[in-house]
């Protein structure tokens, strides 16, 4: 037997709600694993993925899975059946970024993630006669069960919470780890974080961690700056106050040290560079219109740095270890931020993370198909 039945939640269109249908999902290859799904996050990723996703071509998104191993490859030997995983984003493990560390930066990078299939050019996914759109991210784990490549996967402890450990290998691993191995605030740091959605909450708590002085919050969602300053925001403004850049200024003292913006928006883009006080640092993680305006006078001038990074610039097989070892210490309060859905309910998950009613979504799968 070639394939394994499951059900995965298909995307048959750009706008209209997910369907779950039974598919047929390739066992997997010699350096890859078989993964029984107990949780998967909802990210602002797959909703834009969804609206681009290719005419005609049903697709099976999904890129923040937890489960238990169900089956390996030939050639995997340090994964065993009974496994709980956390996986991350696909890289090809062999180029010079990769080699070095980097796998964000991987140069297939986009191929290894967005193309549909795997990297030597086979689908993992079909619809009766016609095949889906898979290993997104090198998973797809909008479904029962998911193949994806050993090195994607990052073997946690029995008994791990996988429902709030699932966004890890993608909305925490880049919101915690550009704060902890980019802009690295210290008691000194003044961090400012522009959208508190699950990335912008996880900067939040990676900044709390690491002990910043002042660690700013803002949103236009009186619910979710609430909710900052629960885990670890130091005060909290609004998004929406036409005066935003005096008040930052003023509640900073002159300005931020660090400030981070998951929002992709140009105009917040724009003021957070402004904002920063001599010698800042501006990570940028949002996706929105290519074109960013900035005054290029004023990061001259003030010795400002202005960076984008994919993925927290982490290495999963490293990071994710730390980021569990927060979660088990209390530093990464996730409770604070998951709501959980059934598989079936995936459209209502969908609908509450649009509507901003939830931080992080987070599907889990009764057992059994």
């Amino acid at each position: 037997m070639s394939c394994l039945k499951t059900d995965a939640a298909l995307s048959f269109d750009t706008v209209s709600d997910f369907r779950i249908h039974e598919v047929e999902l390739s066992l997997p290859q010699g350096d890859e694993i078989l993964v029984e799904m107990k949780a998967v996050g909802i990210c602002h990723t797959d909703l834009v993925a969804r609206a681009m996703s290719p005419a005609g071509t049903p697709a099976v998104l999904g890129h923040e899975g937890a489960g238990v191993v169900a089956a390996v490859g030939a050639d995997v030997h340090d994964v065993a059946v009974g496994d709980c995983v956390l996986i991350s984003f696909a890289s090809c493990g062999l180029c010079d970024s990769c080699a070095a560390g980097s796998p964000a930066y991987c140069t297939r990078f986009a191929e290894a993630n967005v193309s549909g299939r795997r990297l030597d050019g086979s689908a993992t996914l079909r619809h009766g006669a016609e095949v889906v759109f898979g290993s997104f991210f090198g998973q797809s784990s909008f479904a029962r069960h998911a193949v994806t490549a050993r090195r994607n996967a990052v073997v946690v402890a029995p008994g791990s919470d996988l429902v709030e450990m699932a966004s890890f290998g993608c909305g925490v691993q880049t919101g915690a780890g550009a704060i902890l191995d980019i802009l690295r605030p210290d008691p000194t740091s003044r961090v400012i974080v522009y959208g508190l959605g699950g990335v912008g909450m996880a900067a939040v708590m990676a900044a709390s961690y690491l002990g910043a002085r002042q660690i700013v919050g803002v949103d236009m969602s009186p619910s979710r700056l609430e909710t900052a300053l629960e885990v670890g925001a130091t005060h909290v403004l609004d998004g929406g106050d036409p005066e935003i850049a005096n008040a930052v200024d003023e509640l900073t003292d002159g300005g931020p040290t660090h400030a981070f913006d998951t929002t992709g928006n140009p105009a917040v883009i724009r003021g957070a560079a402004r904002s920063l006080r001599r010698g800042g640092t501006l990570v940028v993680v949002g996706t929105g219109p290519a074109d960013v305006s900035v005054d290029v006078q004023d990061l001259i001038a003030g010795g400002k740095t202005v960076r984008g990074c994919i993925e927290g610039d982490a290495d999963p097989q490293v990071m994710i270890p730390r980021l569990v070892r927060l979660h088990q210490e209390g530093h990464l309060p996730m409770h604070h931020i998951v709501h959980r859905f059934d598989f079936g309910d995936i459209n209502d998950a969908v609908s509450s993370a649009v509507s901003g009613a939830s931080i992080k979504p987070v599907l889990t799968f009764s057992t059994g198909q």
